[in-house]
């Protein structure tokens, strides 16, 4: 497996130098730090079929409508994340793309049409950890005259016009992500992320009512990968330590997570299963709990796109990178204490316990 993800990426490499030489341009090339104008349309593109990745994409929208001279703004997505950024109030259209077909080049589905728009920028919003050859040259194919940005890494920087070069004061992925429209910036950069005024179903939305008036909390114990998720019994120690707090905890699941949940319920008495969930429904009982405990996934990210105090577990990934280690949010690397063998429910229930508490005086003061 580990050769053939080698030659897989070889093969993408090799891609990104062929495809740079048969589409250069180089009379478009821009010197980094040369003004450009303000754009009138703008396409960012971010294909990850992640949902975090998806709202880690907010930001710019935020920054660019915040400049003197908002442009329009298009996102083109993976067709299975675009229901994360559909109705965001910053982003003028968002397109589903599959690129299942992108070895097609201009004749892919989709690509001729989205050539006609005639954007003035289009971003290619992948990051330096990685190259991302199928983002670069679906963002290149993309501008017959648009100019092209995108981040300096070997070779895909060969597919831009400009290549920002990373940040080195910090290694937080929003704050690098916003980074890349740095050549467009007339003000701040905005580095919040964001979401929707989330749509709800009449029954959700009755049930949601019927526990306001208690305090809760989510628990959200899921995840997309198994090897980066806290054991569901630290979740379960979670889950009593916010009761012992005084608020009740709803444990949260997506698709194929809800035995998870339940086996999390079953070992806290108190605790409460979560009906079915969409994204605006997850978003909404986030924003209303007002605390969330979740390991680094999705729904971290989206806890605090809704603007929900978020306690972030990390299992075996970069917390200062992915995390958002900041006021009301705070986020903690389990991985010492998997790794020492020490007692991870105690550690949990500390660290849930002091979140709780340390909203409950916030809340207080104010």
């Amino acid at each position: 497996m580990v050769w053939h993800k080698r030659l897989e990426l070889w093969a993408k490499l090799a891609l990104a130098l062929v495809a740079s030489a048969l589409l250069w341009r180089p009379g478009r090339r821009q010197k980094a730090g040369a003004p450009l104008p303000s754009p009138r349309r703008v396409l960012l593109v971010r294909i990850d079929n992640r949902v975090g990745e998806a709202l880690l994409t907010t930001p710019l929208l935020s920054t660019l409508k915040a400049s003197p001279q908002p442009p329009e703004v298009h996102v083109l997505v993976h067709s299975k994340v675009a229901r994360v950024l559909v109705g965001h109030p910053e982003a003028d259209r968002v397109i589903p793309f599959d690129r299942r077909l992108i070895w097609l080049g201009s004749l892919a589905p989709g690509i001729r049409a989205l050539r006609r728009e005639r954007y003035d920028v289009v971003v290619d919003c992948a990051n330096w950890a990685a190259p991302s050859v199928t983002s670069a040259l679906i963002s290149r194919l993309l501008a017959p005259r648009a100019l092209v940005i995108g981040p300096r890494i070997w070779p895909v920087h060969y597919l831009h016009d400009l290549s920002v070069s990373p940040r080195s004061d910090t290694p937080r992925e929003a704050v690098q992500r916003v980074h890349l429209i740095s050549p467009l910036l007339q003000g701040p950069p905005q580095e919040a992320l964001s979401f929707r005024e989330p749509k709800l179903g009449e029954a959700f939305r009755s049930w949601l009512e019927a526990g306001s008036g208690t305090p809760r909390a989510v628990v959200n114990p899921g995840g997309r990968l198994g090897w980066r998720r806290i054991p569901p019994e630290a979740f379960a120690s979670a889950a009593r330590a916010l009761l012992a707090s005084g608020r009740t905890p709803i444990v949260t699941w997506g698709p194929g997570e809800e035995e998870l949940a339940r086996a999390v319920v079953a070992a806290a008495p108190g605790a409460q299963l979560a009906p079915p969930t969409t994204i605006d429904e997850l978003a909404a009982l986030m924003r209303s709990a007002g605390l969330t405990v979740c390991n680094n996934t999705g729904p971290m990210h989206l806890s605090v796109a809704a603007g929900a105090p978020t306690l972030g577990l990390f299992l075996r990934m970069d917390m200062a990178r992915w995390g958002h280690d900041f006021p009301p949010h705070r986020m903690i690397d389990l991985t010492p204490v998997v790794d020492s063998g020490g007692d991870l429910e105690a550690r949990v229930f500390e660290e849930v316990s002091a979140f709780a508490k340390a909203l409950a005086a916030r809340a207080s003061a104010h």
